[in-house]
């Protein structure tokens, strides 16, 4: 039976991974609609190749581009904010929602509202308007589908369980590219270096918050929505070979992990054949080749974002709004050239500690509101404070 899906963030490394899939099995699948930020062509050639009936620009300033790369093709090309929330309004069998930062909240409660299922890759969504979409996925009867690799690890683990006999949940991090430098060397790490990820192929600003252990307290975060156990059951453990990809004890303490290779595309199909299964072009995992898989507690020390993170949830209301703004703005200055890696996550923490956090956001407005506050305060922070 054929199913109809849209990918929200076409052209990223999702995007791009879950075309993949879906090339391989092309009759089982009707693309409505792919977006991308910009990249016109790129999203051109995607449209045309698996025959979409939309293609939306974010920048509207590219429309003009992607009409241009369309002639001819009969498929609509839109462009701007409100496009991508029409796309992702749009009736379909499962939303990809894959567009990076605060950019992709809007279609995806779009997604949400329509009563969809939605496989959620954008973190920044849940971290920002975790109290509001999770209510709106109740009220709406929506499904989410964790497509991030620990919490889509953490869904499969859980399959057939109660929530209420989980002990313990525990994400797993890489460590990134600096688990093993020195504090002098990680505070001259350049961002070349920083995106530089050792075992994943990610984005730039993803594989920075990899490099800081952002990307963990992210998910710490969205861990907290996605499987309500306490944040006193939600642990983080550095695992360098990124083959466990998160595990879950029950009280009986029986511990279940999901293992699987360093590739997106394991979750991906999970969440495309979901409740099924289906077929990967990877290879199968070889435990007697690794040889060993390792452990350690995360250190916050060299890496603070972790502490951060669970300082900001903890605090609940408008802090993990801010929190995710901040750092939104720190990453891109960082790889701007304008800060220091190691002031990444000071510029977070100084944002938290100087804004004038307002009450619980309440809809999608408010938080909205909440980020553009946070992203001005820790531009104002980037820009007059030092750059070590």
């Amino acid at each position: 039976m054929t199913r109809s899906l849209t990918i929200l963030g076409a052209t990223g490394s999702i995007g791009a991974s879950t075309l993949d899939l879906i090339r391989r099995e092309r009759e089982a699948w009707r693309v409505e609609a792919l977006t991308a930020h910009c990249s016109a062509a790129q999203l051109a050639e995607l449209a045309r190749e698996f025959d979409a009936k939309l293609a939306v620009v974010g920048d509207e300033s590219c429309l003009p581009e992607l009409r241009e790369a369309l002639a001819g093709s009969g498929i609509e090309a839109a462009g701007g904010a409100a496009a991508l929330c029409d796309a992702a309004a749009r009736p379909i069998d499962l939303t990809v929602a894959a567009i990076v930062g605060c950019a992709g909240l809007g279609p995806v409660m779009q997604a949400i509202e329509r009563g969809g299922t939605i496989a959620l890759a954008n973190k920044e969504a849940l971290v920002s308007a975790g109290e509001v979409m999770i209510a709106a996925v109740a009220e709406h009867g929506a499904t989410l589908l964790p497509t991030d690799s620990e919490h889509n690890a953490i869904f499969q683990c859980l399959s057939g369980s109660r929530i209420e006999d989980v002990a313990r949940i525990t994400l797993t991090a890489s460590g990134g590219p600096f688990r093993e430098w020195d504090m002098s060397a990680i505070e001259a790490a350049t961002p070349e270096q920083a995106v530089a990820h050792p075992n994943w192929s990610m984005g730039a600003k993803i594989s920075v918050d990899s490099a800081t252990m952002m990307n963990k307290g992210l998910e710490y975060i969205e861990a907290h929505h996605l499987f309500p156990v306490g944040l006193d059951r939600l642990a983080i453990v550095v695992h360098p070979q990124s083959v466990i990809h998160s595990m879950v004890e029950y009280r009986d303490r029986s511990t279940l992990a999901q293992l699987g290779p360093s590739d997106m595309r394991v979750p991906i199909a999970s969440c495309l054949a979901w409740p099924a299964r289906m077929e990967t072009p990877l290879a199968p995992l070889d435990l007697a080749a690794m040889g060993e898989l390792t452990f350690f507690a995360p250190d916050e020390e060299r890496f603070p974002a972790t502490r951060i993170a669970r300082e900001a949830i903890q605090a609940g209301g408008a802090a993990p709004a801010v929190l995710n703004a901040a750092n939104e703005i720190a990453v891109a200055a960082f790889l701007a050239g304008q800060i220091a890696f190691t002031r990444i996550a000071a510029v977070v923490e100084e944002t938290l500690q100087t804004s004038n956090l307002p009450p619980r956001p309440q809809n999608l407005d408010e938080v909205l509101a909440v980020d553009r506050a946070g992203r001005r305060q820790a531009q104002t922070i980037v820009e007059t404070g030092p750059r070590v």
